[in-house]
């Protein structure tokens, strides 16, 4: 890998993590457009571990609190009853999901997974998800005609049954063209909570799993066409991209709907069906690596 690819993959990581869109898609589709070889999972893992990063800085009050509060809950029962302390616990819970699957379907993760045509059926399928969701909680949020305002949950109403939906649907962006934060929020707004509660689960669910998941592939980092230096320079790019997406993409949600993305969404799992339909494209393309 060259350094301008890994600048480029970096950019690429850092501008589609946050947004409802899959960022190992983008990775994926940047690399077999370019002629270039995929990046494999091990580098998007690692490159992930800059755009949490950003989560971490960004949301560091939030995470602070709750890391605090849910380490009191252990040896204070007055404390487990604490807001911030059930947080702690919910995070973990929702992460078990991913963990487990994560680990069960490395093989596939990091082949079959990967095909384009599969790439392009998520992102038009959870698209759609998507569009739904947003449309229902919109439904709720301006009410109508005949139909009167309906109040949405905020993350207090969190529980354990909602926080293992929610990882489960994190789960699924084990696929790429899912999307984690696609995933998680549109999981969230069909259970009724509000855009910004269900964003915001959505990046303090994701810290441990692609913490733990970058910790996991940095023995492979060094293997095949990735090294060690344009992958930490893709990190680290990804990392201060990233940090903007996120203080944007949270004012965006208040006030706008999730339709520009599920157009894009579908537009782009179009467009690769029929390249690759078209023969313009190999479903296996870039997959060469090494």
């Amino acid at each position: 890998m060259s350094w301008f690819e890994s600048f480029v993959l970096g950019l690429v990581q850092g501008l589609t993590e946050f947004l409802p869109i899959s960022s190992s898609a983008h990775l994926r589709l940047t690399a077999a457009f370019a002629g270039w070889h995929d990046p494999g999972a091990a580098f998007t893992a690692i490159t992930q571990i800059g755009t949490e990063a950003a989560v971490l800085i960004y949301f560091r009050k939030d995470i602070a609190r709750i890391v605090s509060a849910w380490f009191r809950s252990l040896t204070n029962s007055s404390m487990r009853g604490d807001h911030d302390a059930q947080m702690g616990w919910l995070v973990i819970i929702g992460s078990i999901p991913i963990g487990v699957l994560g680990v069960t379907f490395k093989d596939q993760i990091e082949g079959p997974f990967r095909d384009l045509r599969l790439i392009a059926t998520t992102l038009i399928v959870m698209g759609i998800v998507l569009g739904i969701a947003d449309r229902l909680a919109a439904r709720d949020e301006t009410g109508g005609k005949h139909r009167a305002i309906k109040e949405r949950k905020s993350l207090r109403e969190l529980g354990v049954r909602d926080g293992l939906i929610f990882g489960v649907c994190q789960a699924m962006a084990l696929i790429p063209g899912v999307s984690r934060s696609g995933a998680t929020i549109s999981g969230g707004l069909l259970m009724g909570y509000t855009r910004e509660a269900a964003a915001r689960y959505s990046f303090l669910l994701a810290i441990p799993a692609v913490l733990a998941s970058g910790a996991f592939e940095l023995k492979d980092a060094g293997e095949g066409h990735v090294s060690w230096g344009p992958t930490i320079f893709a990190t680290i790019i990804a990392f201060a991209v990233g940090y903007a997406v996120i203080a944007w993409f949270m004012k965006f949600i208040t006030t706008k709907s999730f339709m520009p993305f599920v157009i894009y969404r579908v537009i782009l799992g179009i467009v690769l069906f029929i390249l690759v339909g078209a023969g313009a494209l190999s479903p296996h393309a870039g997959e060469s690596a090494g």
